[in-house]
């Protein structure tokens, strides 16, 4: 009888201990895998060579509406062209960072007309950043990494935004929506992009009232994977009510581009 209970106290023993075995060795997995997802998540991160892919020679067509002042009836008016921007070879900028240049032409819609030299701008790409100096020289942050859904950043942060001319472009926060999903242009649906949000303001809030100053701030970019910017859409006007009369500063404009093709 003493046996008998001897071997079954034995038994029980050695299944608490294979169970308290078995505890630990869940409790060490359970604290494993979070850390190998998060280091898998890590190394998957898209790249933004992905997103702005640079390459002498190529070139993107896009479809260009731009809104203007007409200085005579002081409206706001859209005009509508095609512009095409081609990558030139690169070079070291002041800082020995290797930089593209790219040389914008303008047409008219049915491309009727030659080609005409708009301007140059450049696009600086390091592991962690995408920058773009513009015909006015002004520095962009326009991707930044990690590229992932809600990241933000300052991405205005190089600019002089105490200069009045500029003012309008302080206090932007870029933020990643839609990452990795599919985007419409005219070029039709592609099928992984990044939406860079930059800003939506309307100061003071509320519906537009001729008799009150109110200035509209709107940017917003799209890029897609293997081809880069694939649609903008800028807006910037101000209602001025002092001295009358009321009218727009000379200073609003837009841009909207939508990609039609790349070669």
């Amino acid at each position: 009888m003493l046996g008998t209970l001897h071997k079954h106290c034995n038994l029980v023993v050695m299944k608490k201990k294979a169970y308290g075995n078995l505890f630990c060795s869940l409790l060490l997995l359970a604290a494993v895998l979070p850390a190998c997802k998060k280091q898998t998540e890590t190394l998957n991160l898209a790249k933004l060579a992905d997103y702005y892919p640079l390459q002498p020679g190529k070139i993107l067509l896009y479809r260009l509406d731009s809104t203007h002042l007409d200085a005579t009836a002081m409206q706001l008016l859209v005009s509508s062209y095609l512009v095409k921007d081609s990558m030139g070879n690169y070079f070291n900028d002041n800082t020995g960072r290797p930089t593209c240049p790219v040389y914008r032409f303008i047409t008219d819609t049915l491309a009727s007309t030659p080609w005409q030299a708009m301007y140059t701008y450049y696009i600086t790409e390091t592991t962690q950043s995408a920058e773009v100096v513009d015909d006015n020289n002004m520095r962009f942050i326009k991707l930044m990494q990690p590229l992932t859904e809600s990241y933000s950043w300052p991405g205005n942060s190089y600019i002089n935004t105490t200069n009045p001319d500029y003012q309008y472009l302080g206090n932007w926060t870029y933020v990643y929506q839609n990452v990795d999903q599919p985007y419409t242009v005219l070029k039709g649906i592609l099928d992984s992009t990044a939406t860079v949000f930059q800003i939506d303001d309307t100061s003071p809030p509320g519906d537009f009232d001729p008799t009150k100053y109110q200035q509209r701030t709107y940017s917003l970019e799209v890029y897609a994977k293997g081809i880069g910017l694939v649609y903008k859409d800028f807006l910037h006007w101000t209602w001025q009510t002092d001295p009358p009369p009321a009218q727009y500063d000379h200073a609003s404009y837009g841009m909207r581009l939508n990609l039609i093709d790349v070669k």
